[in-house]
């Protein structure tokens, strides 16, 4: 605890792990709004309208304290990593300004409509500020996720004196990694809200209230996630396929894989392993013949580099990669085998608004389902992130060097100080969240009137 540098790193983590829970369901949560009310819009049911309200109180909680949490972000760049920001400002601190100018901005702008201007703009407007506030808050994703996706394979510039210089900002943006790092985000975020949205709508069916109201947006839900969960999975695998192609220690480290496989062998998989860094090896493991070369190069026997490959100074810490990526691979097929169980109710009739609380143990599984996709991509970006240790930016700047030389105890109390903040706001989003729950939504408020001459058609 008196290194600095680990201190650094651990604040980081902790600030971007904790920030990252809340546009992640801002994320999808604003997409799920635009689909209410559009819904609302093209039937003219009321239902849907009260979907709309009362989704968008969680909406506006978890967006407040989402924007809390993201500025110590910024102001760690600056104080605890200042020698990054230095060196790399001319992309990744373009990009971040590019983030605040067009997404954040564009995002919270069109925010206030959608909040209060249910009764003051006509509601073709308002929906238009519901799609623009969805729109800003994934675009705000694409961009936070160029600039990762650049640290971990950097393209269109090089490094001139220690910094980074910008050749092509096309190459920059677009390099290897951005579509995997976007896709899989942002499928991530949508992944989560559903089971959110899911999980709180059958916890009122199984509490037997609103019925007919919540099953809606279970349905809703429901019929996200055939889509979504195996689409995540595909990009789940592309994404692995472009960590090897570009980043073999990281993948090396995810899978526990110590010996390149000699020609005509195929590389296994280890299912469960002990990984033991000092010693270079796998103390036990569980393993299928040949299927890392099948997964990573679509061969039976395709050569996968080896930890052993790498001097143990630019090896990442192997156990926190390989348990946290298991874990999120785990949660992605449990999401799966619920998804696959629900539809299959629903496709025998055991979902219908009448019948479905007698499944009590579907509606259970997606309560508790609810707070997976967060465990899920706090693993993913573990992955991620210790995954491409020691490097900051792979292969051009080392983590180390790029740290700002700060007393430890200093960082160390800053770190408490946010633990502590962390900690009340959890608090403040939970209690405030639990009162809206259960509170429900209120059915009696009016819908806006339509514009004149235009059809109302129950729904």
């Amino acid at each position: 605890m008196d290194d600095h540098v680990f201190l650094s790193r651990l604040l980081f983590g902790l600030t971007s792990l904790f920030h990252i829970i809340w546009p992640a369901l801002t994320i999808g949560l604003s997409i799920f709004l635009v689909t209410v009310e559009a819904l609302w819009l093209k039937t003219r049911n009321p239902a849907y309208y009260h979907h709309a309200r009362f989704w968008t109180k969680l909406f506006a909680l978890n967006f407040g304290v989402g924007v809390v949490t993201g500025i110590p972000l910024q102001f760690q760049l600056g104080a605890n990593w200042a020698p990054f920001s230095a060196a790399s400002g001319d992309f990744v601190g373009n990009i971040l300004g590019f983030e605040a100018a067009m997404a954040f901005m564009l995002e919270a702008g069109f925010l206030g409509i959608m909040l209060l201007g249910w009764k003051r703009v006509a509601p073709g407007m308002h929906f238009f500020a519901t799609c623009m506030v969805a729109f800003g808050a994934s675009l705000s994703a694409f961009w936070i996720m160029t600039a990762n996706a650049w640290l971990q394979t950097p393209r269109g510039a090089h490094l001139e004196n220690g910094r980074v210089v910008v050749d092509s900002y096309f190459d920059a943006i677009f390099n290897p990694a951005t579509f995997s790092s976007v896709a899989h985000m942002w499928v991530a975020c949508l992944e989560t809200s559903l089971f959110v949205v899911g999980g709180i709508s059958a916890w009122y069916i199984l509490k037997n209230r609103h019925v007919e109201f919540f099953h809606k947006s279970f349905r809703i839900a429901l019929f996200s996630a055939i889509l979504i969960t195996p689409l995540q999975i595909m990009l789940g695998d592309v994404s692995g396929l472009t960590v090897a192609a570009h980043q073999p220690a990281k993948l090396a480290a995810m899978e526990g894989h110590w010996h390149t496989n000699p020609p005509g062998q195929g590389a296994p998989w280890a299912v469960i392993a002990w990984p033991d860094q000092a010693r270079q090896k796998n103390t036990w493991a569980i393993e299928i013949p040949a299927l890392l070369s099948l997964l990573n190069t679509r061969s039976l026997t395709g050569e996968v580099q080896g930890l052993r490959e790498f001097p143990p100074e630019d090896q990442p810490p192997v156990w926190l990669v390989f348990y946290s990526f298991r874990v999120m691979v785990l949660i992605g097929f449990a999401l799966l085998a619920l998804t696959l169980w629900s539809a299959w109710a629903w496709r025998r009739g055991q979902l219908d608004a009448q019948c479905i609380g007698a499944q009590t143990a579907l509606l259970r599984a997606w309560l508790y389902a609810i707070p997976l996709g967060y465990i899920a991509i706090h693993m993913g970006w573990i992955t991620r992130e210790v995954g491409r240790q020691p490097w900051l930016v792979q292969d051009w700047l080392r983590t180390r060097d790029m740290a700002s030389r700060l007393p430890p105890e200093t960082v160390g109390a800053t770190l408490l100080g946010y633990g502590l903040l962390y900690t009340a706001l959890l608090a403040f989003f939970l209690y405030f969240a639990r009162r809206i729950v259960l509170r429900g939504p209120d059915l009696t408020l009016p819908a806006p009137e339509h514009p004149p001459g235009a059809a109302h058609r129950a729904g």
